[in-house]
């Protein structure tokens, strides 16, 4: 057995040898070398579309990195302002279920970069080694390809003289062999190289695609969150400003406030607040009409028309939430019995939404 592989490493040391002297010699222009202009420049677009791709890959590597580290630091910054926003201010409920949505929002987001994203990508760059490494096998054997046919010339031109048919078959058995393998490898490259560098297109479609969409995604749903939040805020503003001694409703305390403080952060003056209230008269006992408003050509069971001058986000599931500019359709109340001094009943034009809604948040048209 020690026998053999000292054979084997006699032959495997010849072998480097050979291909060191055929290569130098081709490089001092002293012998030919087999040309293939097509396969150089299959290997000139291999090797552009792996450097591309590595490039890809370690840059989107580092942005995952920058992605979780923010993740990690938005959390924090959540939690601190979860603890630091009182129990007893308005909006805390709310508050802290945005913060938690923030960050489920969050470790989506860097789910879906790296198990759509970067195990795609990872794939698509893993192809390159082993590619590679069949290049470089196939450089290996042409040169033997061309060592072999430089040997059967030389071989050819002693065996002339020396009438040595028997060289001459060895030579030409082992140029062919050597032909052979170097072909199959070429052939097999000259299709697998193209059909390689045309699957990049189609690839970054669908990996791009899926991350932009992913970021899209991301970014419009945090958009809504940072805007509830803003909303939550601007309400606690508000009623800091109007010096509420409660800034929350109280769970014990089923009636709602008569005058009830939202979004804005002007504050709404106290004349502006009891003209509304003045404006309004009970109609049968069940109904909020506005003096002021106009009742002709309505819709039928619609009492009058407001604007909202404020937007409000509502805190109850039979409330209703506008903005600055909405129209509303005050109606009746289901029960009368339910009739809140300052809220009206009403449905936000152009939607199916009905619900409570303070009257000081709107003007009647």
């Amino acid at each position: 057995m020690a026998e053999n592989k000292g054979i084997m490493l006699a032959k495997s040391v010849q072998k480097h040898a050979g291909r060191a002297k055929e290569k130098l010699l081709q490089n001092l222009g002293k012998v030919d070398r087999t040309a293939d202009e097509i396969f150089d420049d299959h290997l000139n677009n291999f090797n552009r579309q792996q450097t591309h791709a590595n490039k890809l890959q370690k840059e989107f590597n580092n942005y995952i990195r920058c992605i979780r580290a923010v993740q990690t630091a938005s959390k924090s910054l959540m939690d601190a302002i979860s603890e630091i926003y009182e129990p007893h201010w308005s909006g805390f409920d709310a508050l802290q279920a945005q913060t938690g949505a923030s960050e489920s929002l969050w470790q989506d987001f860097a789910h879906k970069l790296g198990d759509q994203v970067l195990i795609p990508l990872n794939t698509y760059t893993g192809q390159f080694p082993e590619m590679k490494k069949k290049i470089e096998k196939r450089n290996r054997k042409l040169i033997d390809y061309d060592g072999q046919r430089h040997s059967f010339q030389n071989l050819q031109a002693n065996a002339n003289k020396r009438k040595d048919d028997v060289k001459l078959t060895k030579g030409r058995e082992q140029l062919e062999e050597a032909r052979r393998t170097y072909e199959i490898l070429n052939t097999e490259l000259h299709d697998e190289l193209p059909a390689l560098y045309d699957s990049r297109i189609l690839f970054l479609v669908t990996n791009l695609q899926t991350l932009f969409a992913t970021e899209q995604l991301f970014h419009n749903e945090t958009s809504k969150i940072y805007s509830e939040l803003e909303a939550i805020v601007d309400k606690l503003a508000t009623e800091s400003q109007r010096g509420s001694n409660t800034l929350r409703k109280q769970a014990t305390n089923p009636i709602k406030s008569s005058s009830p403080v939202q979004s804005p952060v002007k504050p709404l003056n106290n004349a502006n607040v009891n003209s509304n209230y003045q404006n309004q008269i009970t109609t049968n006992g069940s109904s909020n009409i506005n003096s002021h408003a106009t009742t002709a050509d309505l819709p039928p069971g619609v009492l009058y028309r407001v604007k909202a001058t404020y937007g409000y986000v509502k805190e109850d599931v039979d409330e209703l939430s506008f903005e600055i500019g909405d129209m509303i359709r005050v109606i009746e109340y289901d029960d009368p019995e339910d009739q809140e001094e300052g809220w009206l009943m009403g449905q936000k034009e152009g939607t199916n939404e009905k619900g409570l809604f303070p009257a000081n948040f709107t003007r009647p048209i």
